[in-house]
């Protein structure tokens, strides 16, 4: 168990190198050794390339020259149950059982209908001696996303807001008031080119005017999704410059201009955070951070629609403002980031 530790992390570490790349699928790495040595790896790099055991085999295959007896006597630790079903790839199970590797090793199952014990059926089926479960809690949490859209049928979400020292969120008079330091927006910019998505109120898109990307990190821009139920807001500002996809949720129009896409809820006076992310899980959007404003913050903390929080809290003080929203939750950790203090909170077992 100890050797399948080992490597079963090793795959893990791969396996987040498809981090922002590979949505709406799963991050999966895959790690094959022999005789305790590893002779080829992989990962899913890409949404509709090839699977992280191809790429491990064909990394096998590309090394040794009598790669074919060597997979036969092997192991392949996987992240992920191998998929047994044709999607943009033939099935992963398919590829194992054709190179007559015998031994597999499975850090959790696939949630995905078309998988869901299938893969791991079908190696059994063909004689492969397969085990279920190493690292299994580190395997479920590195594709929390993932699941939370396949169970549920909604996007992860990520509430994300800096508040002072005193506990407010912004200043009342409307005008912009940097709480957090430079280390800590750099870490939003970075937070951002992991999700699929981020997602502001009419007000915050007012006041701030963000271009909402990935300015100060790494990796693609996010899709960008703003509240603006009367269609309100100015043409001018950066929301509306075409760079990346863009979503308005209304009660106006349905309509597509560009890169712009508008979107009118059955109601608005109902159940506006429940409409928005059935809207966004037809999408294929797999994450989303909610960065503000405070109002459209507290109705997804109000209708339990959040699955992480992570608050800044900066060392600055404003006597009076508009108050920080209020959240009960597990804290998971507590950081020191620049001058700022960063929490992150997840909801309560239930």
């Amino acid at each position: 168990m100890v050797h399948h530790n080992k490597y079963m992390q090793r795959a893990l570490q791969l396996a987040r190198l498809g981090m922002g790349s590979v949505s709406p699928n799963p991050m999966v790495g895959a790690v094959i050794v022999h005789n305790d040595t590893i002779i080829g790896e992989g990962y899913h790099q890409h949404y509709g390339g090839p699977h992280a055991e191809v790429n491990a085999v064909d990394n096998a295959i590309n090394s040794f020259d009598n790669a074919a007896q060597m997979l036969s006597q092997s192991t392949i630790y996987v992240t992920l149950e191998p998929c047994a079903h044709y999607g943009k790839t033939p099935p992963c199970a398919n590829l194992i059982i054709a190179h007559q590797i015998p031994n597999v090793v499975v850090g959790c199952r696939d949630p995905f209908d078309e998988v869901n014990g299938k893969g791991i059926e079908k190696l059994i089926a063909a004689g492969i001696n397969v085990t279920v479960g190493v690292l299994e809690n580190e395997c479920l949490d590195l594709n929390k996303r993932f699941f939370t859209r396949i169970q549920k049928h909604r996007p992860y979400i990520i509430l994300k807001w800096a508040q002072t020292e005193d506990g407010f969120f912004a200043p009342d008079d409307a005008r912009q008031f940097w709480i957090t330091g430079p280390e800590s927006r750099k870490l939003v910019h970075q937070w951002r080119g992991e999700e699929d998505a981020i997602l502001v109120g009419k007000n915050t898109a007012m006041i701030d005017n963000p271009q909402l990307n990935v300015r100060y990190g790494n990796g693609k821009c996010p899709k960008r999704i703003v509240i603006d139920r009367r269609l309100e807001l100015p043409r001018h500002l950066h929301l509306f410059d075409q760079s990346v996809e863009t979503f308005v949720f209304n009660e106006v129009k349905t309509e597509f201009d560009g890169n712009i896409k508008y979107i009118s809820l059955e109601d608005f006076n109902y159940y506006v955070p429940q409409y928005i992310l059935y809207q966004l899980y037809l999408q294929d959007i797999q994450s989303v951070i909610i960065e503000g404003g405070a109002n459209t913050l507290a109705h997804f903390i109000k209708d339990g629609l959040w699955d992480e929080a992570r608050i800044f809290t900066g060392p600055v003080t404003l006597k009076q403002g508009l108050q920080a929203p209020v959240i009960q939750g597990e804290t998971i950790s507590e950081d020191r980031i620049g001058d700022d203090v960063l929490r992150i909170i997840k909801p309560y077992a239930v």
